[in-house]
């Protein structure tokens, strides 16, 4: 295996064409460059020099060398460039997961400003809910992953994982326009028995939290269709087919809605990042700055429309 440093050593002498030149270059003594010069002979077993009174002349072989100790210089160059890139934040890949909405505003915000400004990153985003990305998370298959969990149905912690959690937000009933709850602004769960529901498919346990909420007021909901997807279940609330159970963040398009916030203490989402404390990921510590700011926007703005 040859020596890199040795290398260098011979490319110095092929730019300078002495000794003494090419130890000032790289800040040695003559007789290190010389004794580096001599071991390379020796271990290639090959003359790489002519030695002349007053400068060195490379052998072919020496020529076909320095070439090749030029493209090994070029290399490391550009692997500590990279380096230097991926230990500054302007460069590397980041892997996020998050769930379905907090895609729609909440993660916009905070890639926004940080995607812009680092145009060499590459960023994998991946979609799903927070008991199928914590696993990934925790095997080192993602860099952080935006979650939620809900007081009535939380997720177990794994010790491996640190949780920061950001805001609290509100779940929203979404009626059609002509209910007869229609124009007020908050609404207890116990006035909806009996109501029609659109509902949720549920969470890791596979129990939705409204079916949970409604049983510790003593009833059952009566679900008449299941949708992970909110804008699903707000326009079947619009045709009029049932009400539905909306966190804030997926509130989407409500023309032709009433939107008003549930009146109770545990139904709501608690909306934070979940990270491995041992990553060092450079651009996980900047992407985390942008989401927290991202995040004290986005809770100022659901305080100010749904308090």
């Amino acid at each position: 295996m040859l020596n890199s440093a040795r290398l260098l050593v011979l490319l110095e002498i092929a730019r300078t064409g002495t000794i003494v030149a090419a130890a000032q270059a790289l800040h040695l003594s003559p007789s290190a460059v010389s004794h580096q010069l001599a071991r390379l002979e020796q271990e290639l077993a090959v003359a790489l020099v002519e030695r002349q009174p007053q400068s060195l002349r490379l052998t072919a072989a020496g020529v076909r060398l320095a070439e090749h100790a030029q493209a090994v210089a070029d290399l490391m160059a550009i692997a500590q460039d990279d380096l230097r890139a991926h230990s500054e934040g302007d460069a590397g890949v980041l892997r996020l997961g998050f769930f379905a909405s907090s895609g729609l505003e909440l993660l916009p915000r905070a890639l926004s400003v940080f995607a812009a400004e680092r145009p060499q990153i590459e960023l994998e985003l991946i979609l799903g809910q927070p008991h199928e990305l914590v696993p990934d998370l925790e095997a080192g298959r993602l860099d952080a992953a935006v979650v939620f969990e809900h007081p009535l149905d939380p997720w177990c912690r794994q010790a491996a994982v640190d949780v920061e959690m950001f805001f609290d937000e509100p779940q929203l009933v979404v009626l059609p326009l002509r209910h007869r709850l229609g124009r007020r602004t908050a609404v207890r769960l116990a006035a909806l028995e009996g109501e029609s529901w659109i509902g949720t498919r549920g969470g890791h346990t596979g129990e939705p939290v409204l079916e949970r909420a409604c049983a510790a007021e003593g009833f059952r909901p009566r679900v008449r269709c299941r949708s992970d997807h909110y804008q699903v279940t707000i326009n079947l609330a619009r045709a009029g087919m049932g009400i539905a159970l909306v966190p804030a963040l997926g509130l989407g398009d409500t023309t032709g809605v009433h939107v008003c916030r549930l009146d109770h203490p545990r139904l709501h989402r608690r909306i934070g990042v979940a990270t491995r404390p041992t990553n060092r990921n450079p651009l996980l510590r900047i992407f985390l700055a942008e989401l927290r700011s991202a995040a004290e926007e986005i809770r100022s703005l659901l305080d100010t429309q749904w308090a």
